[in-house]
């Protein structure tokens, strides 16, 4: 099988799809914006041959690359697993007569206030949202629905350029912060209280052959604003436990309305007084290398588990549930260079056979501000049995280990 890959090196994650590819057998044609002299000779060694082009979002440029790889041999899919790629690989994909995705099913995934409205028509419980073209769409609204609400670019990913606007005068401000004051739309929704969390799964014809749920503590908005935080992103492996049949019933049905085939999907949920209200989703592997989350929680490669549904359409092994895991991020206590630690020593000491990675940048290393993400600055990956005693520890890492910077 001949698979056409994009940016098999970019974020540097991006080579596990690679790889897994290659283990399957297939012909791995990477299409990327970096000379091929930029990859690796481990990269290199994965790939049949590599296409360069301007940028992989610009879909003539992407058009013209893959008719160029046609034009040679017989190409049996097109894959992307960076959301601001998913659109246009789709088009491209249609535009060629490659099977994968639909640009319907990219946009509808990529598009909030699209995605909700069928999903709503599907009986699937959101909240109240549309697309705002003008500040007066977005005064209507908020009238109508009230406060607060949450304004967010209608094909953004994460927390990126999202508002919780709390009143009026708040509104104002976003109007001309968010751009809608200039002719750039919005998507502007109800805000729902309560817990929120994920289910990524992967999907062959349709149909769910592997899920894993995660846990924010505390919500997303929450943590990107407040650099005290240390937030966690925690896979339980207690999926089967009845708590937990009605996000994975609802993600069935989400995956039949925006007739998803064989993809890796990333939905995000809420469940608070209100019962659970869905989210968004991405037609795409989650960020925040993720995956390797569920790697180590599992005892399997998730990687190869998708390479296999695309390449033979079956996966290859079951998940272990052996393990809860979890990511903690750790802030910088000011914008500069970070200047050292404190409580690395306890917390090797402590916990040592339960860190699986850890990600902490040497002195000197510029920080990167609170919004940039779970990742931008010093990071560990924990797993343990007991998801109750993962929390605790996670919790006391968050406590004990410091970043300073200067």
């Amino acid at each position: 099988m001949n698979i056409i890959f994009v940016e098999p090196s970019f974020p540097p994650n991006q080579r596990e799809f690679a790889r897994a590819l290659h283990a399957t057998g297939a012909n791995v044609i990477g299409i990327g914006e970096r000379p091929v002299e930029y990859l690796d000779d481990e990269v290199k060694s994965w790939l049949k041959d590599y296409v360069q082009v301007p940028s992989v979002v610009h879909e003539p440029s992407l058009l013209k690359a893959v008719k160029l790889i046609q034009g040679q041999v017989w190409v049996d899919r097109i894959e992307a697993t960076i959301e601001a790629h998913i659109m246009p690989v789709a088009t491209v994909r249609e535009a060629t007569g490659i099977p994968g995705t639909s640009t319907r099913t990219a946009y509808l995934c990529r598009d909030k206030p699209a995605m909700k409205e069928v999903l709503r028509q599907a009986g699937i419980s959101c909240a109240q949202s549309t697309r705002a073209e003008s500040a007066q769409d977005a005064r209507e609204f908020t009238s109508a629905v009230g406060f607060p609400v949450i304004v967010k670019p209608p094909a953004g990913a994460g927390a990126s350029g999202t508002y919780k606007v709390q009143n009026e005068s708040e509104l104002e401000n976003v109007i001309v912060e968010s751009g809608l004051a200039n002719g750039h739309p919005v998507a502007i929704e109800e805000f729902i209280e309560g817990h929120e969390g994920y289910i990524d799964t992967l999907t062959i014809d349709g149909k769910v052959q592997h899920e894993f749920i995660t846990h924010y503590y505390p919500n997303v908005l929450e943590a990107m604003r407040k650099r005290w935080i240390s937030p966690q992103m925690v896979t339980t492996n207690r999926i089967d436990a009845p708590g937990y049949a009605e996000v994975r019933e609802m993600t069935r049905k989400v995956i039949k309305a925006l007739e998803i085939g064989t993809s890796a999907t990333h939905m995000e949920w809420f469940f608070g007084p209100r019962g659970l209200k869905f989210s968004e989703i991405g037609c795409r592997p989650p960020g925040v290398g993720q995956w390797d989350v569920y790697n180590a929680a599992n005892d399997f490669d998730l990687y190869y588990e998708w390479a296999c549904a695309l390449v033979h359409g079956h996966t290859h092994q079951q998940p272990s549930r052996r393990y809860a895991a979890g990511m903690i991020a750790l802030r910088p206590d000011r914008d500069g260079r970070i200047s050292g630690y404190s409580g690395i020593e306890e917390i090797h000491r402590k916990y040592d056979d339960c860190i699986v990675k850890a990600h902490l940048p040497g002195a000197g290393t510029p920080t990167q501000p609170v919004e940039a993400g779970y990742m931008a600055n010093a990071w560990l990956r924990v797993r343990h049995p007991d998801y109750d005693m993962l929390r605790g520890i996670l919790n006391d890492i968050g406590q004990t280990l410091k970043v300073h910077a200067s």
